[in-house]
């Protein structure tokens, strides 16, 4: 607010406390006004520093602070005069530098200073669950400017209700800041900033520190870590991960908010205070993804890495924001330097993973052509990955894959059986089951719609040399024209011989099977268009003999289940 003249402030009010404890004597021919008023600068403020003296006899004094709610147009006041006994002091000073007024004010400074310096701690220790990080970071900024500081001109009615939407919390928290605020902004001006921020450090460390450790994050070196079980690593990894959103945008901000608020017309002060802060425990929290891409890396462990990766990308704004100091330049640093190990662990674990499927010759049988478990294992595992497609492009963005990656030539490789229909079996299951993962996960939208209707063509190409291959013996065991006419004798052999294929490839691909239910019915259905007609056609001609050459009859399924 404007400032009034101390003179109107004061001497309206007949209290004793409130006027000079003397009267100031007729100015001599060579006292000046300006002489004048800067000697009744210096009583006004004798009259309220030592009052609130926290040294003197006065037990008021010592009990009651001077930034209650019951003092606070006093508080006001002594603030305004500290700043006109600051003006004494400079006008002394450049009129005589040994001037007894000059020690005086001098003296009363140190009184103001030493005063407001308790006034300081008391303020940050009393509202110390007030000043919470939380809930200075959850308030918006226009929440914030609501509250007027000392220097408008504001009444106390409507400090108290500058904003009715504010939780009565929120208020004793406004208030709080707008003290310290002020506070600060009158010691630093007094050439005592050093006290003050020396508090301010002091407190506000130990809360960031309690608040990390609440937060369960430790400060754990790379020896310790790398000795740890994975059960127990996976389990502070998952706390980490919980605790640094917390610590970034509840405690970190909260702090920094905090910090430019009441250190806001010091820059040089704000980065200090903030940085010395801050700087310690964030490190402490920065450091554990560095140390953690440093462990072993298998790829069970990727997952793990990529979410440690993936939470530092998304709080990034943030974290460049609230530490963008030069002070905490080393917490940014740390941060990337994290990132950038976390990175170069996983492309070392994607070049592992995709050298140890390739070179990978085991044979073992997989019953009746099914899903080979490394096909399960390998597409669960890339579909975890396309979870990770926005960190993963980030990742290997300037790193391409030096050669391509044929999922047939693989499955070939898998194929251990010397039955060629078999063979094609296990390669339409296989393929099939891949098709299907890439449709129903992020993949698809990696490898895009051309590769999947590729595949897909492949796997009908697979079921057709299936077919072919297992059922050609079968289809050929009936006459090329079964609506020719034969001998009786003729058509019986060719009965016995359709019979026999049948129920030996019945036999033969009863413990074959198509996981796929789809897959099944579609196989079941064309190998059925492909037999039946010819099969019913000669049946319909020859059915005499028919009957007469049927044993036991036959299977009338079509395989494989």
């Amino acid at each position: 607010m404007p400032r009034k003249g101390m003179r109107t402030i004061f001497f309206k009010n007949s209290s004793p406390s409130a006027s000079p404890s003397r009267s100031i004597p007729p100015p001599s021919p060579c006292h000046t006004f300006s002489d004048s008023v800067m000697e009744e600068n210096i009583e006004i403020a004798h009259s309220l520093i030592t009052k609130w003296d926290s040294d003197s006899s006065n037990s008021f004094a010592s009990i009651n602070s001077l930034f209650n709610n019951d003092n606070r147009q006093e508080a006001k006041q002594y603030l305004s005069v500290v700043k006109d006994l600051q003006s004494a002091m400079h006008y002394f000073v450049a009129e005589d530098s040994s001037s007894e007024k000059l020690v005086r004010a001098q003296n009363l400074m140190q009184i103001a200073m030493k005063r407001l310096e308790k006034e300081f701690y008391q303020i940050l220790s009393s509202n110390r669950d007030h000043l919470e990080p939380e809930s200075v970071s959850n308030r918006s900024s226009t929440t914030r400017s609501s509250v007027s500081d000392f220097d408008d001109e504001c009444s106390e009615d409507e400090f108290r209700v500058a904003d009715d939407s504010i939780s009565e919390t929120e208020r004793v928290s406004m208030i709080a800041m707008a003290d310290l605020k002020a506070i600060a902004d009158c010691m630093i001006s007094s050439g005592y900033g050093k006290e003050c921020v020396k508090i301010y450090k002091i407190i506000r460390k130990s809360v960031v520190d309690e608040g990390l450790y609440h937060l369960g994050v430790e400060r754990l070196s790379f020896s310790h870590i790398q000795k740890m079980d994975w059960d127990v690593l996976e389990l502070k990894i998952r706390n980490w991960l919980n605790a640094l959103k917390v610590a970034v945008r509840t405690l970190f901000y909260g702090e920094r908010i905090l910090c430019d608020h009441v250190f806001s017309n010091s820059e040089t002060i704000r980065e200090s205070c903030f940085a010395e802060i801050a700087r310690e425990g964030a490190m402490y929290l920065f450091e554990f993804p560095e140390f953690v891409a440093k462990c072993k890396k298998t790829p069970e462990k990727m997952f793990r890495k990529l979410d440690l990766y993936e939470s530092i990308s998304d709080l990034w704004p943030e974290i460049e924001s609230i530490f963008s100091f030069e002070a905490t330049t080393s917490v940014r640093s740390q941060a990337v330097t994290s990132q950038v190990k976390l990175g170069e662990a996983v492309r070392t674990m994607l070049v592992d993973f995709e050298s140890a499927i390739r070179k990978d010759t085991s044979k073992t049988p997989v019953p009746g052509g099914g899903i080979h478990p490394l096909t399960r294992y390998v597409m669960n595992y890339i579909s975890f990955l396309a979870d990770y497609s926005g960190v993963l492009s980030d990742i290997v963005a300037d790193w391409p894959l030096s050669y391509s990656f044929s999922v047939t030539g693989i499955l070939l490789r898998r194929s251990f059986t010397r039955d060629v229909a078999l063979s094609y079996l296990f390669l339409a299951n296989n393929l099939h089951y891949v098709v299907n993962k890439v449709r129903t996960s992020n993949i698809k939208f990696l490898i895009g719609e051309d590769w999947v209707t590729q595949h897909e063509s492949k796997v009908k190409q697979y079921t057709s040399n299936y077919e072919r291959m297992g059922w050609t013996k079968v289809l050929s065991s009936l006459p090329e024209n079964p609506s020719a006419e034969m001998s009786p004798d003729l058509a019986k052999d060719f009965f016995r011989r359709f019979n026999a294929t049948f129920e030996e490839a019945c036999k033969k691909q009863a413990s074959w099977v198509v996981t796929d239910p789809k897959l099944r019915d579609e196989i079941k259905i064309s190998v059925a268009r492909k037999l039946i007609p010819t099969y019913q056609e000669f049946y319909e001609n020859n059915r005499v003999g028919f009957r007469r050459v049927m044993g036991s009859g036959s299977s009338s399924q079509i395989c494989p289940q």
